[in-house]
């Protein structure tokens, strides 16, 4: 494959979809071949079992395990997002093979530190960490990134931000597992050295744009 992987990764309430849509456009207009990603990706057959029958989004259906998604076995739940990332990788795969720039908002990096972070024991987390690189890059087959940049928006303040939304899945409504899941992020960050990117300032969340240009240059460099 001639293309290259970027993949933009955070906490909840980070903005990656948004500064996945900015980067498109910037990339775009600097003249790049340039197409963007989602994961899960809800619209398909795959897509569908994890944010319905796993996440229980309402707008889906109710979810089907009465534990809730937080709960649920770890190596289970992985499996379910490594089958989306599986079944919908033919269609990424064109683009990189005809030399672009494909852009995916999370990946299984998101895999590494939602379900990672179930584990509080930092030798099985560790443990755990290899089992899912193991089972998406060797056994699936799904190729590293190139590139991966991980939005650190703080707990606290990404709480304050979704205040008012609505339409929250089963991870989204536990700050128990959102709690976790920054401290597996920071933790995914330095081991696979992750660029990072904090979104508070001086106690302030940043500006979008002040936040993409920093994760343009990010890119320039590289």
């Amino acid at each position: 494959m001639a293309g290259k992987i970027i993949v933009i990764e955070g906490t909840d309430c980070s903005g990656k979809e948004t500064q996945t849509k900015l980067l498109e456009k910037r990339l775009g207009l600097e003249g790049y071949k340039v197409k963007r990603f989602d994961f899960p990706m809800y619209d398909t057959p795959t897509g569908k079992i994890v944010g319905g029958c796993y996440l229980g989004k309402p707008e889906i259906c109710e979810g089907f395990f009465p534990e809730g998604a937080p709960n649920v076995d770890p190596m289970v739940s992985c499996l379910y997002y490594a089958a989306d990332r599986k079944y919908n990788f033919k269609e990424i795969e064109k683009y990189l093979n005809d030399d672009y720039y494909v852009l995916l908002d999370r990946y299984t990096t998101s895999n590494l530190a939602h379900q990672g972070s179930k584990i509080y024991d930092k030798d099985e987390r560790f443990n755990m960490y290899q089992w899912i690189d193991k089972l998406e890059y060797w056994l699936l087959r799904l190729p590293k990134p190139d590139i991966t940049i991980f939005l650190h928006m703080p707990f606290e303040k990404s709480a304050e931000l979704k205040k008012n939304r609505e339409h929250l899945d089963e991870h989204e409504k536990d700050p128990e597992h959102l709690k976790h899941a920054e401290e597996a992020y920071i933790e995914l960050s330095e081991l696979y050295n992750w660029s990072r990117i904090e979104c508070v300032k001086d106690d302030k969340i940043r500006s979008i744009e002040d936040i993409n240009d920093e994760i343009f240059k990010i890119i320039e460099e590289i």
